[in-house]
């Protein structure tokens, strides 16, 4: 009994463990970003990098996306002579829940392990050990302008792809199950609230935030060698992933429980 309790003790003290040094990290960088230097061109090329250069595959995302849930819910609506409702789903759907989650997973795919990876090289081959010796903070020059780059820049995204998610709705209704276009996007705007489109950007903002969270947080702490920066990409790809869906249901409950 006792082997058996210590078996899975040590996984569940290594999981609260691992939360702690990862609230720690982010404790850290917010203290930071109210403190100068600020390094504008580092951020500036965080935006480009988490932002434009990830417009492409969110977009491709979203739009595809919309057009399955069209066809999806038009399937089940149909069965109850609903179809009516198939544009003002759709759009609720994709800017409450499809747009952000997805559109922080994919962004989770590309920038935090990318992020992990360059860091973690960066520790492997000493050059975060050249910033020190430099006078320059890692956490500040490294941490600081990705974290507010992504928290920035992801909601952005956010914003594009319920576009984009909408409009493949759109041509999926139209194109393929006879809906009248001015008629389909009355039905989209009509239902469509504020606080629905505002509660998805908030989200991206999360989704951002942990993202490069992970991903600095897993390429600081990275192991040396070409293995050890591996294990951190695939661990900050999981963890940011494994984030962003337990951070979409604590904030889904908070905006929208009865």
């Amino acid at each position: 009994m006792a082997r058996a309790l210590a078996a899975l003790g040590r996984p569940a003290l290594g999981t609260l463990a691992a939360l702690g040094r990862g609230g720690i990290f982010a404790g850290s960088a917010l203290s930071h970003l109210l403190r100068p230097p600020f390094y504008a061109r580092e951020f500036w090329l965080s935006c480009i990098q988490i932002g434009w250069l990830s417009l492409p595959v969110v977009g491709l995302t979203a739009l595809f996306t919309g057009a399955a849930l069209a066809l999806q819910i038009y399937a089940g609506s149909a069965r109850f002579s609903a179809e009516s409702v198939v544009p003002s789903i759709t759009a609720i759907g994709m800017v409450r829940e499809l747009g952000p989650v997805l559109g922080g997973l994919m962004v989770a795919a590309r920038v935090a392990s990318s992020i992990a990876a360059e860091i973690g090289t960066m520790k492997v081959t000493e050059q975060i050990d050249a910033l020190v010796t430099l006078s320059t903070h890692p956490m500040k020059y490294l941490t600081v302008p990705r974290m507010l780059a992504a928290t920035l820049c992801v909601p952005v995204l956010v914003g594009i792809g319920d576009v984009i998610g909408i409009m493949g709705g759109w041509m999926v209704g139209t194109g393929r199950l006879g809906f009248n276009s001015a008629t389909y996007m009355k039905n989209t705007w009509e239902y469509l609230e504020f606080w629905d489109v505002g509660s998805g950007l908030v989200k991206g903002a999360a989704f951002g935030f942990i993202v490069a969270l992970t991903g600095c947080y897993y390429g600081m702490n990275s192991g040396r060698g070409a293995q050890g920066v591996g294990r951190a990409t695939k661990s900050a790809v999981v963890a940011a992933s494994i984030a962003i869906l337990a951070a979409n249901y604590l904030l889904t409950e908070v905006f929208f429980a009865a």
